[in-house]
């Protein structure tokens, strides 16, 4: 491949993505796939998947460009699928439209595709290629591609700090720490993700909505709470909330279930010790409902209960800039660290000012 070619592919790709990113708030549980068709050194059709159920960005593009997708190049952020799902195969409906090369930032992790998706483009002549732009195609869909791999789900914990690394006042007060902009920002956190998940401390002390605020189409998350004495109340707020409310609960019997039931809330009884519902099991219930990404909002003992059991892909901190002293409280409960050896090592992979706070993104290492 000479340089050009090269470039021009990187270029298209990079367009690609970006459309895929349209999608970041709509797709789920299908992954973020954008598309661009260009044929003679022009574009002749391009297009994004945008809910699921509806086509994928392949057909969208294929739609755009008509006739003129044969014999075209087609840049895709994902392995066009080989299966009937809700949707018919999108490598079958490329070999049908003549297209003559196929370029793929990476191959679908989804077993039932993984690489036969290109393979039945080859089979019908058509040149294809994968890996370009992958580590930005892997970005825009960590969840989709853990779950297929893992049976988890990618989960990011979300939380607001002072300099000195305190979460709310002694007494539990914590609005706001964060100002107007940060704020904002977690909408945004929210609506990428499929469900938030909380602690019935947090609901019990704060009454949160856990939705979206967004302006534009979102698709409100799955409220998720863990209760395991079920205390959750029938008239929690989230529960008159457009949205489901799902209750995570382990022997719990302390709440009137019908008003609960009554209220909108959805019980599931997991396994668990009586004072705290088995997290592994929690993410491997929301995988098979087809969550992707997880977002926790809650306070420093279930935080803290993430990070401890191994299960936080990743952490996003909004540091605000004042003091709240030594009796406020800390921002994550982790009583087993005693030594220097038992840190829990982290990868900062972005630092940026949002508004007058800060937000510190980090990954946990493996």
């Amino acid at each position: 491949m000479s340089g050009d070619t090269a470039s021009i592919d990187r270029e298209y790709m990079q367009r690609a993505l970006r459309l895929a990113a349209k999608g970041l708030y709509t797709t789920h549980p299908n992954p973020r796939v954008g598309c661009v068709i260009v044929r003679d050194g022009a574009i002749v059709g391009e297009g994004y998947h945008q809910r699921a159920g509806e086509p994928h960005a392949e057909v969208h593009a294929l739609r755009a460009a008509g006739d003129q997708a044969r014999g075209a190049t087609v840049y895709v952020t994902l392995e066009p699928c080989s299966h009937f799902g809700r949707t018919p195969p999108c490598a079958n409906a490329l070999v049908e439209a003549g297209v003559a090369r196929v370029v793929a930032a990476m191959v679908d992790p989804n077993p039932l595709v993984s690489g036969r998706g290109l393979e039945i483009l080859r089979d019908a002549g058509i040149d294809t290629e994968s890996g370009l732009l992958e580590a930005q195609a892997r970005a825009l869909n960590p969840g989709f591609i853990k779950r297929m791999e893992t049976g988890l789900p990618w989960v990011r914990v979300k939380s607001a700090m002072s300099l000195d690394g305190r979460t709310a006042m002694a007494g539990g007060e914590s609005k706001w720490i964060t100002g107007e902009a940060a704020r904002a920002d977690v909408q945004r956190l929210r609506a990428r993700s499929e469900a938030i998940v909380t602690g019935i401390g947090t609901v019990l002390a704060d009454d949160p909505s856990m939705n979206v605020r967004l302006d534009g189409e979102v698709v409100q998350p799955l409220r998720v709470v863990l209760d395991p004495k079920l205390d959750m109340p029938a008239n929690a707020k989230m529960l008159s909330l457009p949205g489901s409310t799902l209750v995570l609960t382990s022997v719990g019997e302390g709440s009137d279930i019908e008003d609960l039931i009554d209220s909108g809330a959805e019980i599931r009884w997991l396994g668990g010790d009586g004072d705290q519902v088995n997290l592994t099991e929690v993410l491997k219930t929301l995988a098979g409902l087809g969550v992707n990404e997880v977002l926790v909002e809650a306070g420093a003992t279930v935080a803290g209960a993430f990070l401890a059991a191994g299960l936080v892909d990743e952490l996003v901190v909004y540091l605000a800039p004042h003091l709240m002293g030594d009796g406020a409280r800390g921002l994550f409960h982790l009583p087993g660290i005693e030594r220097m050896d038992q840190r829990i090592d982290l990868d900062i992979t972005d630092i940026r000012a949002v508004g007058s706070d800060w937000r510190i993104t980090a990954r946990v290492r493996s």
